[in-house]
């Protein structure tokens, strides 16, 4: 999975192509526990590109989307958000394949 590297590059990566943005931080136990299965869950889902965002390094940018617990997930297809499973509850790789499941 790529790391997000800028506020610029998400808006270009937002606004083109099919993105799923991974909102996650090192010293969360619930995104550490999804890290195992997340390059599977990459691997089914190829027509995404995968980008972790550093809630500790892009802190603005999760408060200008609303991403106020981790892990968090929002999609986006050439500038529409497809959908988002924002929240602080752990996630499984079930919860996230059918989150995934319903942007189509």
């Amino acid at each position: 999975m790529k790391n997000l590297e800028s506020v610029e590059q998400y808006t270009e990566l937002q606004n083109s192509g099919k993105h799923i943005f991974l909102f996650s931080a090192d010293w969360c136990k619930d995104c550490r526990f999804i890290e195992p299965f997340m390059p599977e869950v990459e691997a089914k889902y190829s027509e995404y590109t995968f980008i972790h965002v550093d809630r500790d390094q892009f802190i603005d940018l999760c408060i200008a989307q609303d991403v106020f617990g981790i892990p968090s997930f929002i999609a986006y297809e050439n500038g529409s958000e497809l959908g988002r499973f924002v929240s602080k509850d752990q996630k499984t790789q079930e919860e996230i394949e059918q989150f995934i499941d319903g942007l189509k």
